[in-house]
């Protein structure tokens, strides 16, 4: 068994509403089952709903990695219910920050007056683990390895390698004017390629009668698209939606991206792609 499914699918802040109701509104997260191991990728609103899911399975051992702790990427933590239940178990990887490690960045949205039970007070045990770029983890039978991407403060793109198929995770990165290699090499032959597509090209380049984007740590379906052929990855998955882009914006820009590339799709809460 080796499947991705999407929990969270939007960037920045959660936007519910009958508007996002068929792409839907929570902030990232993302989960993938490689045999029997569960693997959660970042912590954002739509974790609470994952957690939700997985009381039906006590006593739960899996592992989360962190691309990075903006807030959409670790509000749904404190909401997560399986923290909260004696016997679970989680390992927890991150990057090392100068100004703090990720239990203490996690910890931290949790003291007072911001919340009013504490990550002490969390009853499953939690390991915490500092991730350095190029660093693999062995998980089961599954291999997740990672590189740095572009995006202010720092950000981990990972894959998952299982099987003989591989996942690719690359959320929150800003392309350059030229592809980013560490990500092509990264994504070379994947089976999926899950890449951030917050704005439109002309919402980048502030064509829409806005500001340029430019500098503000995210992409374009349009350069996912460039990555995914050079990497000669087999399917492209657009994620992190912009706030402002209702279900139709959406389902515009997925049709956009497949008119130059079949297999794009845009992910949406509940899409889940099997591998194997």
């Amino acid at each position: 068994m080796f499947f991705i499914r999407f929990w969270g699918v939007r960037g920045s802040i959660p936007v519910p509403g009958p508007h996002t109701a068929q792409i839907g509104g929570n902030t990232s997260c993302i989960e993938v089952r490689a045999g029997s191991e569960i693997l959660i990728f970042d912590a954002g609103t739509g974790l609470r709903n994952l957690g939700n899911a997985l009381l039906r399975e006590l006593p739960v051992v899996a592992r989360m990695f962190f691309t990075h702790v903006h807030w959409d990427h670790i509000q749904g933590f404190p909401f997560f219910g399986p923290a909260f239940v004696k016997g679970n178990r989680f390992d927890l990887f991150g990057a090392r920050k100068i100004s703090a490690t990720l239990a203490e960045t996690l910890a931290g949205q949790m003291n007072f007056p911001n919340f009013p039970v504490s990550l002490n007070e969390m009853a499953a045990q939690m390991n915490f683990h500092d991730l350095r770029e190029g660093e693999a983890v062995a998980c089961g039978d599954a291999v997740i390895s990672n590189t740095q991407l572009s995006h202010p403060g720092g950000i981990f793109a990972y894959r998952i390698d299982f099987g003989g198929h591989s996942i690719v995770i690359a959320t929150d990165t800003e392309h350059y004017s030229c592809l980013d290699r560490k990500l092509v090499e990264l994504a070379e032959g994947a089976d999926i390629l899950v890449y951030d597509s917050m704005y439109t090209p002309e919402e980048y380049e502030g064509r829409d009668d806005l500001s340029p984007r430019t500098g503000w740590g995210h992409s374009t379906y349009a350069e996912g698209i460039k990555v995914a052929r050079a990497a000669r990855a087999r399917k492209l998955v657009l994620f992190h939606h912009d706030p402002d882009h209702d279900d139709a914006k959406v389902r515009e820009i997925e049709a956009r991206a497949r008119r130059e590339l079949p297999e794009a799709v845009a992910a949406f809460e509940g899409l889940t792609l099997q591998l194997g």
